[in-house]
C-alpha cells in the first residue's frame, strides 16, 4: 500500500502532542496483572448484565452477539491461505470469532462457546506465520489472539496458555519488534495502518505483559510516541482523509488500543486529548446520505452504506457525546450489533439530538456537505470534497460531488476496484499506473475535465468559502492545482437553490491554451438518461425523475456516455455519464448546470441570474 506520510514531512523528529512520554523501565507500574483486564474488565460485565435486565437496546445488542457467536460456531477451521498478498480476511474472521465466542462465553457460561473460541486460537497460533509482510495481517492477528487469550484465560490451562503465548510472540510481537527497531514505514504512517498496527500489539503485548512483559515494554511507548501521527490527523473536527469507509477501519482500532491501554494501565498517556478525535464520531453522521449512502470517496466499497459501529459508543462515552452514541441507537435497532456493541454500551440518552444542516470538515480532506432535512427519508443531500490527490486511498476526483434526493442517489462514486489489479497502489505523479483503473481516474467522476485529461495526481483543492444555515448554503472550492496543465485558475461552486430544493453546480476556467479546448462538466449515475434538447436532460431511477438543465454558456450541450469497463477491472454495468460539454473553449470560460428533482408541486426554472464564483 502507498505509504503516504504526510505527518513526516511535517518533522521526523517525531512528537507526541497531546501525549505524554512514557518510559520503558515505568510503563509496566500500573498494570493491572489480573484477568480480563483489555476493554472489558469483569466488574463492567456485571455492571452490563444488570443494567441488561431492563434495557432492551442492551438485550437486543446481546441477542445479536448470541446469535453471531451460533454462527461462528458453525464455520469451518481457519486456513492459512493468501488473496493476492494478503491474509488480512483470515486474520479478519479469526478476530470476528474471538469477540463473538469469548464473549458469548463471559456472558453464558456456556463452554461450547469457550471451546471454539480456543480451539480457532491454536489454530492459528500454530500458522507458520500471520503474514508479516503485509503487517496488517500480523497486527489484527495479534489483536485477536490477545484479546482471546485475556478473555478466555480463566478457562483454559497453562499449558494452552503457554501455546498461544508462544504463538503471538513468535508470530506477531516479537516481529513486531523488531519492526519498531528497524523503523518500518507502517508504524510512522498518517493513515489506518498506523492505528491498525499499532493498536494490534498494543492489545496483543498487554494481553500477556504479566507473563512476559518484555513485549509490552518495547511496544507501549512506541505506539504512544507513533500513534499521534495519524490521531492528529482528525484534526480539527473529526473527519478522516481516507473517506467515511476507512474512517471506521481507523477509529476502531483507534478505540482498541486506547480502550487497552485505559483498562490494562489506567491510563491513555493522553492519546485521547489530540484535538479532533472528541469531534469524530459526528463524521460518519454528517457524510451519510438519507439513502444510507456514505459520501463515497476514496477507496470505499461500491455503494458504501454507514452501518452499525461499536467504536462510536467508545466515543460517546470516552468524549461524554450522547448525541453519537444516540445516532448509533437508532442504527442498531434496525440492523445486527456488533459484541463491541455490548462491550463498549452507552445507554440512550432520551433526548432528541437536533444537528446542523450544512458542516464543513476543515481536515486534510474538506468535505462540505448540505441537506434540506434530517427527518425526511427523501430529503435533499448533497457531499463534496477538497483535498489532495496523493492521500493514501485517494482518486482523482477534487471536487467531485455526490447527491440523494426523493429516497435516490442520483450522482454517485463508483467507489473502489480489486486491490490486487495489477499496480493499483502505484500513484506516483501522473505515470502511476494507479491512474489508469477507471474507478480512480478522473474520468469516472463527478468533476470537470479539461480536453478529457486526468487531474493533476499532485493537484490539491482548498475551501475558498463556505456559508452554511441559510436558504441558498454554498461551498466554492479552488481546483487551480488539479489543472493547471491547461488553466491558470478553475474553481466549481456549489450552491442549494430553491429553498433547498435543487443543486447548483457551477465551473469557472480561466484557460491558457491558444487552441480551443473541450471542457466537460460531469455526473456519474445509476439513472437512466433521456436527452430533451441540447440543454436539458431527464434522469429516471426507482421511479423517480430529475431534470439537469445547463445554464451556462449558450453553446454548451448534453451528451451521454457508458461507464461500463472490461475485466479485469470491475464493470460497472448500468452506470452512465451525463456530460455537459463545451467545444473550442477559450480564455474564460463558466460552465453551470442545474439539477432538479421532479418535486410534487416544484417547478424547477428555466433560466437563473447567474453570479461569477467570487461574488458568491
Amino acid at each position: 500500500m502507498r505509504q503516504i506520510i504526510a505527518a513526516i514531512v511535517l518533522g521526523l523528529a517525531i512528537t507526541s502532542v497531546g501525549a505524554a512520554d512514557v518510559e520503558e523501565s515505568t510503563v509496566l507500574s500500573t498494570l493491572d496483572k489480573t484477568h480480563p483486564r483489555l476493554m472489558l474488565k469483569d466488574t463492567d460485565l456485571k455492571l452490563l448484565k444488570a443494567r441488561c435486565k431492563s434495557d432492551p437496546i442492551l438485550q437486543k445488542c446481546v441477542a445479536d452477539l448470541i446469535k453471531s457467536a451460533e454462527s461462528s460456531m458453525k464455520k469451518p477451521p481457519l486456513v492459512h491461505k493468501k488473496i493476492g498478498p494478503r491474509l488480512l480476511h483470515v486474520s479478519r474472521d479469526c478476530l470476528r470469532r474471538t469477540y463473538c465466542l469469548a464473549l458469548a462465553w463471559r456472558w453464558t457460561g456456556e463452554k461450547k462457546y469457550a471451546d471454539k473460541a480456543v480451539e480457532n486460537l491454536l489454530t492459528v497460533c500454530a500458522f507458520k506465520d500471520w503474514n508479516p509482510s503485509h503487517f496488517l495481517d500480523t497486527a489484527e492477528m495479534s489483536h485477536a489472539v490477545g484479546v482471546g487469550y485475556d478473555w478466555l484465560y480463566s478457562y483454559i490451562d497453562e499449558a494452552t496458555r503457554k501455546k498461544i503465548r508462544d504463538g503471538l510472540i513468535k508470530n506477531g510481537l516479537a516481529i513486531g519488534v523488531a519492526g519498531y527497531n528497524k523503523k518500518h514505514w507502517w508504524s510512522r504512517s498518517s493513515h489506518n495502518w498506523n492505528q491498525v498496527c499499532n493498536g494490534g500489539l498494543v492489545a496483543g503485548a498487554l494481553a500477556i505483559a504479566d507473563t512476559d512483559p518484555q513485549y509490552a515494554r518495547a511496544i507501549i511507548p512506541q505506539a504512544v510516541k507513533l500513534l499521534p501521527l495519524a490521531i492528529r490527523t482528525y484534526g480539527p473536527d473529526g473527519a478522516w482523509s481516507e473517506g467515511p469507509g476507512y474512517w471506521h477501519y481507523a477509529t476502531r482500532y483507534t478505540a482498541y488500543g486506547l480502550a487497552a491501554m485505559e483498562t490494562a494501565l489506567g491510563t491513555d498517556f493522553g492519546l485521547s486529548e489530540i484535538t479532533g478525535l472528541s469531534e469524530a464520531g459526528e463524521f460518519p453522521i454528517y457524510t451519510t446520505g438519507p439513502t444510507g449512502m456514505y459520501v463515497n470517496f476514496a477507496d470505499s466499497g461500491t455503494r458504501a452504506a454507514r452501518g452499525p459501529m461499536g467504536c462510536m459508543f467508545y466515543l460517546a462515552r470516552k468524549f461524554k457525546r450522547p448525541s453519537i452514541s444516540d445516532a448509533e441507537h437508532d442504527m442498531i435497532a434496525r440492523r445486527s450489533a456488533t459484541p463491541e456493541h455490548v462491550m463498549w454500551y452507552v445507554p440512550s440518552s432520551g433526548k432528541k439530538t437536533v444537528r446542523d444542516l450544512d458542516r464543513l470538515f476543515r481536515g486534510s480532506v474538506p468535505l462540505a456537505v448540505f441537506r434540506s432535512s434530517w427527518d425526511d427519508s427523501d430529503a435533499l443531500f448533497v457531499g463534496i470534497k477538497a483535498g489532495y490527490n496523493q492521500v493514501n486511498h485517494g482518486h482523482l476526483d477534487l471536487g467531485n460531488f455526490e447527491m440523494d434526493a426523493m429516497g435516490v442517489r442520483w450522482s454517485r462514486d463508483l467507489g473502489s476496484d480489486d486491490y490486487n489489479l495489477p499496480g493499483y497502489w502505484d500513484s506516483r505523479r501522473d505515470t502511476g499506473k494507479r491512474w489508469r483503473y477507471y474507478r480512480l481516474n478522473s474520468q469516472s467522476h463527478s468533476i470537470p475535465l479539461i480536453n478529457g485529461a486526468n487531474q493533476s495526481a499532485n493537484g490539491v483543492a482548498g475551501i475558498l468559502k463556505f456559508e452554511a444555515s441559510r436558504p441558498q448554503p454554498l461551498v466554492v472550492i479552488d481546483l487551480t492545482s488539479a489543472y493547471k496543465k491547461a488553466a491558470s485558475k478553475t474553481a466549481r461552486g456549489l450552491k442549494l437553490v430553491c429553498d433547498r430544493k435543487a443543486v447548483l453546480v457551477q465551473d469557472e476556467f480561466e484557460l491558457t491554451g491558444e487552441k480551443g479546448a473541450e471542457i466537460t462538466w460531469a455526473m456519474t449515475t445509476d439513472a437512466k438518461i433521456a436527452i430533451k434538447s441540447k440543454t436539458l436532460a431527464e434522469l429516471t431511477l426507482d421511479g423517480k425523475k430529475l431534470t439537469a438543465r445547463i445554464l451556462s454558456p449558450s453553446g454548451a450541450e448534453f451528451a451521454v456516455e457508458s461507464a461500463e469497463q472490461k475485466s479485469p477491472q470491475k464493470s460497472n454495468k448500468g452506470v452512465s455519464r451525463l456530460l455537459a460539454q463545451v467545444k473550442g473553449a477559450k480564455g474564460a470560460v463558466r460552465i453551470a448546470v442545474l439539477l432538479a428533482p421532479a418535486w410534487k408541486g416544484f417547478t424547477p426554472p428555466a433560466a437563473m441570474q447567474l453570479t461569477p464564483l467570487g461574488k458568491w
